[in-house]
């Protein structure tokens, strides 16, 4: 409340003289000239500013805003001798405008917080020493330390030490990562453990913490379709009103020769007209609704992506890295006279020196390096699988085809993946299944947009047996497969040709042309995924899909309150209108009614944050 300490004190100032001079004169204690000057301090404390916006406006060309309908209405009161309600008119519109800024800041917060996951300064190696420098002097392939504590300043890989990274502030996820050498690390993250050496892979520019704050700090330059609207309506609206209090004011003054109070029911016109209600709430709403988002780890580009994405009628998914976990790893072992673990040893083994995804998920299945020493011999078949020597004895680590060349009677698995079967000296061992993992969130995301009536689809370049696995488990409705990029979006032009809105669903790396063909384009685990960034129109922080569901809901309250907040000001304002036009409504309720549909709908603004 500091930043706002002249405005609360102008406010108490003016309250005071304000009350001062209604209860004094109310007494007969003021003379004509006392009671005018008490209430124009009250009303100069106030109002000053007002003034001033106002006649700044009108020297610029923007005659119509909130400022010169406030300055006429407040002076024009002034001029026919109500002093009392002209201070009331400035001093409820000063407490309003107080009001909104307080709360468009606490909607705010959640974004300009980002703006301290981007470090300034790293801790460069140079020379055998560790040096404090500007960030934006680090160059890709300098080496940084980063101690426990410290936010990661740059995007980079781990060359030595291990940790644990909190990514809360990037993904929106709490659970802290377990990192070592070898794994990339993203700037804003922190690291909570251990000491870290990181070789930079990207300038300050292109960290992933600066195209967050990028991203977001743009957000509101892109309305939404209400907005623009709202902005539109009140072009047009402000100078409406002005020619109908014109004109309430000089027709009957003219025919019933009764000016005063024409003049003041047109005064009145004025002060209820003000449509600050509408063009404060609705901006307020959709930067609160990305800032809620913003805080889960889920950027939106501006208000219109905010809005768009609770029209989707159908949800269109990648199946690699976005409905699945993206990579290789064992999801079953059927040994033949050995149990599971010798079985997956031998594999193991006979891959060791393979840098193959199938070589490398049964390694990491095996869950140690096996002993390279016994290992005498191993040539690699591309595309069959791997002969190797090992204590002795001849091992085929392989595919249908490898054992078929080599005379081993193997056995077929029905089993959807990459089948790897194992014979050791011509004796057939058994086999080990390899596939690319559902994502446990994938499921409850799919169910989730269904029960919602959103139809769901999934597009992949893989094999139709996986995609129908695939499919199936997560019960998706349709699915389309063995298809390359340009095939995807051609599937995706027959969804947007029914009318209905569309969303797409990928890993923002190889799905660029259809995020950008969508009505509504999703990044899935976009860290540091410049095509995402660029491309997308929400960006999601971490590979959850359930997040799809998540921005899905805080589109649909956004846009519930925008709608609330636009009815009920227009509701309020028409009736009021009227009701000041035929003389119902004097000044001070006038003003009342005014400020306070300002202040509700803020309020209602804010339930955007939640």
């Amino acid at each position: 409340m500091r930043e706002h300490k002249n405005d609360i004190i102008k406010i108490v100032v003016a309250a005071v003289l304000l009350a001062f001079g209604i209860i004094a004169s109310a007494a007969g204690i003021l003379t004509p000239f006392l009671k005018i000057a008490v209430f124009a301090l009250a009303y100069i404390a106030v109002g000053f500013e007002v003034i001033e916006e106002s006649v700044k406006s009108i020297l610029s060309g923007k005659i119509f805003d909130e400022n010169f309908l406030m300055s006429v209405a407040s002076i024009g009161a002034f001029v026919i001798g109500q002093y009392a309600e002209a201070v009331f008119v400035m001093l409820f519109y000063a407490v309003g405008e107080l009001f909104e800024h307080i709360a468009s800041e606490r909607s705010r917060k959640s974004i300009k917080a980002l703006a301290e996951i981007r470090p300034d300064t790293a801790r460069l190696e140079s020379g055998g020493q560790i040096v404090e420098v500007d960030a934006k002097d680090i160059r890709a392939g300098d080496i940084i330390t980063v101690d426990p504590g410290e936010r990661v300043p740059l995007d980079g890989v781990v060359i030595s030490g291990e940790s644990a990274l909190d990514m809360s502030s990037l993904t929106g996820e709490s659970e802290p990562e377990n990192i070592d050498a070898g794994d990339r690390v993203y700037s804003g993250c922190i690291n909570l453990t251990g000491v870290i050496r990181v070789k930079v892979t990207e300038i300050f520019s292109n960290s992933t913490a600066s195209k967050i704050l990028e991203l977001v700090e743009n957000s509101n330059s892109k309305k939404a379709r209400r907005d623009r609207f709202i902005t539109r309506f009140a072009g047009y609206y402000t100078p409406a009103v002005v020619a109908c209090a014109v004109i309430l004011a000089a027709v009957p003054s003219i025919v019933t020769h009764d000016f005063s109070k024409w003049i003041y029911r047109a005064l009145v016109f004025l002060v209820v007209s003000c449509p600050c209600a509408l063009v404060l709430s609705v901006p307020l709403t959709y930067f609160a609704g990305i800032g809620a988002a913003a805080k889960r780890g889920i950027l939106i580009k501006g208000g219109d992506a905010l809005e768009a994405m609770g029209r989707i009628k159908t949800v269109v998914f990648d199946k690699t890295g976005t409905l699945t976990n993206g990579n290789f790893s064992v999801v079953a072992i059927h040994p033949q006279k050995i149990d599971e673990r010798t079985l997956l040893g031998i594999a193991a083994a006979a891959e060791y020196h393979s840098s193959h995804p199938i070589s490398a998920s049964l390694k990491t299945a095996y869950g140690k390096l096996p002993d390279s020493v016994k290992i005498e011999d191993v040539h690699e078949l591309r595309g069959l699988g791997v002969i190797a020597q090992i204590g002795g004895k001849t091992v085929l680590v392989g595919g249908d085809k490898l054992m078929r060349e080599n005379g081993v009677d193997y056995r077929e698995c029905h089993h959807t993946g990459a089948i790897v079967h194992v014979a050791v000296d011509g004796e057939y061992y058994g086999h080990i299944v390899i596939s690319d993992t559902v994502k446990p969130e994938s499921k409850e995301a799919v169910s989730l947009l269904k029960s919602r009536g959103i139809k769901t689809v999934m597009l992949t370049g893989d094999s139709e047996r996986q995609a129908q696995k695939v499919a199936q488990e997560l019960l998706i409705e349709e699915y389309h497969a063995q298809l390359l990029p340009e095939d995807k979006v051609n599937k995706l032009e027959t969804f947007l040709n029914t009318g209905k809105s569309v969303a797409f669903v990928g890993d923002g790396i190889n799905d660029a042309p259809v995020l950008a063909r969508a009505d509504v384009g999703v990044a899935m685990g976009a860290l540091g995924s410049d095509a995402a960034i660029e491309t997308a129109d929400i960006v999601l922080m971490d590979d959850n899909p359930e997040k799809c569901v998540t921005a899905h809901d805080i589109s649909l309250k956004t846009s519930k309150i925008v709608l609330e907040n636009i009815y009920f000001s227009i509701g309020v304002k028409l009736l009021i209108l009227l009701l000041s036009a035929l003389g119902v409504t004097g000044m001070f309720a006038a003003t009342f009614a005014d400020v306070g549909v300002l202040v509700l709908a803020v309020l209602n603004s804010l339930r955007a944050m939640r």
